[in-house]
């Protein structure tokens, strides 16, 4: 998840060596807490939120298998 989440965010930021990505796995769901340049918050969130909806459907789908929720949050 973590990989798919990088991979999918590091193009379109103008500063990719300050992305960070915390993963908490609990029993019930996944949460991944995304940390950005504060001229790149725009940029993952997009407009009305269209952005960070994207990526989540396809953290979402890529999660399918499982039975656990997946969160994805912008600092």
């Amino acid at each position: 998840m973590k990989q798919l989440l990088q991979t999918i965010l590091e193009p379109m930021l103008e500063h990719p060596e300050a992305l960070e990505i915390e993963v908490e796995e609990t029993e019930y769901d996944i949460s991944l807490k995304i940390s950005v340049h504060e001229e790149d918050v725009g940029r993952v969130i997009g407009r009305r939120g269209r952005m960070i909806k994207a990526v989540r459907t396809i953290l979402s789908n890529a999660n399918h298998g499982s039975s656990k929720k997946v969160f994805v949050d912008v600092d």
